[in-house]
């Protein structure tokens, strides 16, 4: 707790989002109110979010939530960038972009994410930091209520939405990852909660998951997923392992059986951030966001957790494999090592390789004796950004989210730079291959191209497929000639939309 502080009044001349008119502390007077101070980058800003739609949903009656976007990245600046995120995210509270972290420095706030809570008088009297606080917000929430009786505004704040503006329509939103499989095109359709399966051509096999948010096994059309993103598939038995991120778990898909089930994870977030395991079923995992099998085992980029983990396939024991649960970049040791939302990744059976999407870099780690943990390219630190390419350190990426091994070097998502790049994981250099660095949606070749926040990339025979994030699409580049062009999906549309043939 802090000693009451009028709340500094909040501008009004700064773009805000999901609300028709800026608003003020003065004009929120009687109201309960929360400053959600967030980057949309950082995990644990996104890990906030559903406590925060508990509490605006308990207390819709007297609590309103403003989303102060304060960003990291020079990409999260963008309004456009930020309304993206508030789509992606279903966030339903208004948001102001904090240009300058003016908002920031008036409410003197020191980490992503800070929750400031403002009584109905106009006073901060109270703040918590990180996450995992629901609990102590709800009591503090009731506390004011009961203090201030009487002068509450009951009045709910009439909101006009951006997905009122901009509905996700589209046949495919904010796919996650992709995966080229000799069984066809497996695309984690994020914003949709479920696994899109076609073939080269864009011919639909298989829709995995009705479209709604759960955690639900069963069949293709029973299912559900939450948010999935990285993919590994099991050629030989025909399996697909999912990482099933909102949803904390791993998800196992017979295409055969057609029956999908969790094989690790509770659905409950983990708050354990010690290196430790356990049987599949009864260990809660934070966030896992992408996969990688080798031989018999799973490994799993958590990012939750900034860690690497490992599963045995034939035991379905989980545990760390690497990572201190510490967030930052050390090499060394996979006991001692230290990673940063680690978002993708990939092998070569000999070493992973993590795109380390917070510290902007790219990271081994081995497999073999000795198994070490290195820094591959990038700077290495946490505000250690830009769009340089080179050598090694001198390597600048911008929230690297997607990374895939083949033939010999590393195809790299830098995604906040809207652009794909080649790394030789022998050397450290880093080349631009495709994107300018503006945010847009251009076919064509090369660098004469455009992508908007590419986050998962696979490659198979001549060609990479990426899943560019913010545009809703798959691209396929033809590796002979650097020629990129947008998949379509013959028949594929929003769950919502349309009624899909049984595929």
């Amino acid at each position: 707790m802090i000693p009451r502080v009028r709340a500094p009044e909040l501008p009004q001349n700064y773009p805000w989002l999901n609300t028709e008119q800026p608003l003020s502390i003065k004009q929120l007077k009687g109201r309960v109110v929360i400053l959600d101070f967030w980057t949309y980058c950082c995990i644990n800003c996104l890990h906030v979010l559903p406590d925060l739609k508990y509490l605006e949903q308990k207390y819709k009656d007297s609590l309103t939530v403003i989303g102060v976007h304060s960003a990291k990245f020079d990409n999260e600046q963008e309004t456009e960038n930020i309304r993206q995120a508030i789509l992606r995210y279903d966030i339903e509270h208004p948001v102001l972009v904090d240009k300058g972290f003016r908002v920031w420095q008036e409410y003197a706030v020191r980490a992503w994410p800070t929750l400031m809570v403002i009584d109905p008088k106009g006073y901060v009297i109270g703040y918590v930091s990180g996450e995992g606080n629901r609990d102590k917000l709800d009591q503090l929430i009731t506390q004011v209520i009961q203090e201030h009786q009487g002068a509450i505004n009951f009045q709910q704040l009439s909101l006009t939405l951006e997905k009122q503006h901009q509905p996700l329509i589209t046949p495919l939103a904010f796919p996650g990852k992709v995966l080229a499989t000799p069984a066809g095109l497996f695309v984690a359709d994020s914003g949709h909660h479920r696994i899109v399966v076609s073939d080269f051509d864009g011919e639909i096999l298989h829709l995995i998951g009705n479209g709604k948010s759960g955690l639900t096994d069963g069949t293709f059309q029973e299912a559900q997923f939450s948010a999935p993103q990285g993919m590994a598939f099991d050629v030989e038995n025909q399996i697909l392992y999912v990482a099933d991120t909102d949803n904390h778990a791993l998800r196992q898909i017979d295409i055969n059986q057609q029956i999908v089930k969790t094989i690790a994870g509770t659905g409950e977030q983990s708050r354990n951030i010690q290196p430790h395991g356990g049987a599949g079923l009864e260990t809660t995992l934070n966030s896992p966001w992408d996969l990688a099998k080798v031989g018999n085992s799973l490994y799993i980029a958590m990012a939750g957790i900034h860690q690497i983990w490992q599963m045995d396939l034939a035991s379905g024991f989980v545990k760390t494999y690497a990572g201190t649960g510490a967030e930052g970049c050390l090499d060394g040791s996979l006991t001692e090592s230290v990673f940063a939302q680690p978002s993708g990744i990939t092998n070569n059976e000999q070493e992973l390789y993590i795109a380390d999407s917070e510290i902007s870099s790219i990271r081994g780690v081995g497999l073999v004796e000795p198994q070490e943990v290195r820094t591959v390219c990038g700077s290495g630190g946490l505000f250690g950004f830009g769009d340089v390419d080179g050598q090694g350190e001198d390597v600048s990426l911008q929230h690297c989210l997607g990374v895939e091994y083949f033939q010999n070097y590393l195809w790299v998502a830098d995604t906040y730079n809207h652009k794909i790049k080649l790394v030789s994981p022998h050397t450290g250099n880093c080349q631009t291959v495709l994107g300018d660095g503006s945010a847009g949606l251009q076919n064509g070749q090369g660098k004469n191209t455009r992508f908007f926040e590419p986050s998962g990339l696979s490659a198979m025979d001549s060609y990479l497929y990426i899943s560019d994030t913010n545009n809703h699409v798959i691209r396929r580049v033809d590796l002979q000639t650097l020629e990129v062009m947008t998949m379509q999906f013959n028949g594929l549309c929003a769950p919502d939309v349309c009624i899909p043939n049984n595929f």
